[in-house]
């Protein structure tokens, strides 16, 4: 497919984190771009103000008419969306082209020098950090990622020809699109079940990612993984060794042990060990395309997080509010740990959105343990997404697990009067579903409070 022939480009769920990537994409290379989404969104607002047009009412009618002309349409669409959605089946019955997000994610790649970053977990911080090295360093790059980084309030880093970075999603086998000359893997938790059935079918399918780069020294994995290639940790004599870590004025300081030597005092700002390791991910992938230790080391310190990725919505000396994405137990033991490192004094109330009603069912023991670590728990409903209800596997059934007295289930529209009466001094929202659309006006009501 020759993306130059191409005029027009219609996505189906443009709200979703990397469709909206890939419309900025082609909005900023010249593309007529416009689509649907189910709801309207912090994201679709964003696009909206980059001059693309979202509608969001499941109707041909208002696709306009330069979307129409299918000899220079591509259309894009995402898994999530419903077999039986009107423009979808609009578009493949009238012979158009349409592929799916990663489809054309790897048509975009494959003509570049493609560093795709995969995992259960982390990948969307790696590739972030990965972009934001890359970029700061000079290099000719375009990163597509899933998430909002900070420092460029996007989702979206450069505007490079000859380099890409791609966070390679594991759901739907969607990264087997791609064609990386360097990958790593963060993790490989089972995830995913509704599509893969077992976790050894999810081992299978990152084996088969991994064997896209044939140079094992361009595959860098966490040591632990049953995968070969360059191992990267923390404290464990991995290849790349995060070494002599303390935390001084908020901040992680590190020494990185290299096959090519030390690269000591290395300041990164992201809490949570997890992190320490996704920095140094970057780091090796970087490394290793030949970027400097001392623009590696500036990166590290000026990268400001991902949004939604333990960010920092208030932080004074008497309340701390965090936001975070998680939403599978390894996840949530994650933000606990760095919530417990950083604030190991403080009353800690999380508040968690279970997503998808597969996923409780399948890791509801692993949800119950990893909740019941902090020191007050507040549920919400599960929140669907693409899915229809399951019989039994409730946010009630979850609460009833938790082995934790100071927990509670409550309805989204009683959330906030909630948090208005806690006397927790440190707040975490935590979930993949729509909770993220509440976190202003949580902010809001928490800053009024002091």
């Amino acid at each position: 497919m020759d993306l130059n022939q191409i005029h027009n480009v219609y996505f189906i769920g443009i709200g979703g984190i990397g469709m909206s990537a890939l419309a900025r994409y082609f909005k900023s290379i010249g593309k007529n771009v416009a689509g649907y989404d189910r709801t309207s969104t912090h994201l679709t607002d964003e696009l909206k103000k980059n001059g693309i047009r979202v509608h969001f009412e499941d109707s041909i009618a208002l696709i306009d008419l330069p979307f129409l002309n299918k000899s220079n349409t591509l259309v894009v669409v995402t898994p999530a969306v419903p077999k039986e959605h009107f423009q979808w089946n609009y578009f493949l019955k009238n012979g158009f082209v349409v592929k799916k997000r990663a489809e054309v994610l790897g048509i975009i790649t494959k003509g570049t020098y493609c560093f795709a970053v995969a995992g259960t977990h982390g990948k969307t911080t790696t590739s972030s950090i990965l972009g934001h090295i890359l970029y700061q360093s000079k290099v000719d790059v375009t990163a597509f990622l899933g998430g909002i980084v900070e420092n460029y309030n996007s989702n979206i880093v450069g505007e490079g020809k000859t380099l890409t970075v791609a966070e390679a999603d594991e759901f739907d086998r969607s990264f087997l699109h791609l064609h990386p000359d360097v990958a790593c893997v963060t993790s490989m938790d089972a995830d995913h079940l509704d599509i893969y059935g077992d976790s050894s079918a999810i081992e299978a399918s990152f084996a088969e990612f991994a064997d896209k780069v044939k140079d094992k020294k361009k595959l860098f994995i966490t040591k632990g993984l049953p995968l070969e290639g360059v191992t990267v940790g923390a404290e464990n004599g991995s290849d790349y060794n995060a070494v002599n870590i303390r935390i001084e004025n908020g901040w992680y300081i590190f020494d990185a042990e290299t096959p090519q030597g030390k690269i000591g005092d290395i300041k990164f700002a992201l809490p949570g060990r997890h992190n320490l390791t996704n920095a140094l991910m970057a780091l090796a992938m970087a490394k290793t395309y030949g970027v400097s230790d001392d623009d590696i080391k500036s990166a590290l310190e000026t990268f400001k997080g991902v949004k939604r990725r333990f960010s920092y919505q208030i932080k004074k000396d008497n309340l701390i509010y965090i936001d975070d994405y998680a939403h599978h137990p390894t996840e949530i033991d994650a933000v606990h740990q760095a919530v417990s490192e950083l604030y190991p004094d403080k009353k800690v109330l999380a508040v968690f959105q279970p997503h998808l009603f597969s996923r409780t069912r399948d890791f509801i023991d692993g949800f119950a343990r990893s909740l019941s670590a902090f020191d007050n728990i507040v549920l919400l409903d599960i929140y669907p997404a693409r899915e229809l209800p399951i019989e039994g596997v409730t946010s009630k059934w979850l609460l009833d697990k938790i082995d934790n007295p100071n927990k509670k289930l409550i309805s989204k529209k009683d959330l906030i009067p909630f948090l208005k009466m806690t006397d927790a001094s440190v707040i975490v929202t935590i979930g993949a579903g729509d909770i993220g659309e509440m976190v202003p006006d949580i902010k809001k009501v928490l800053d009024e409070k002091n």
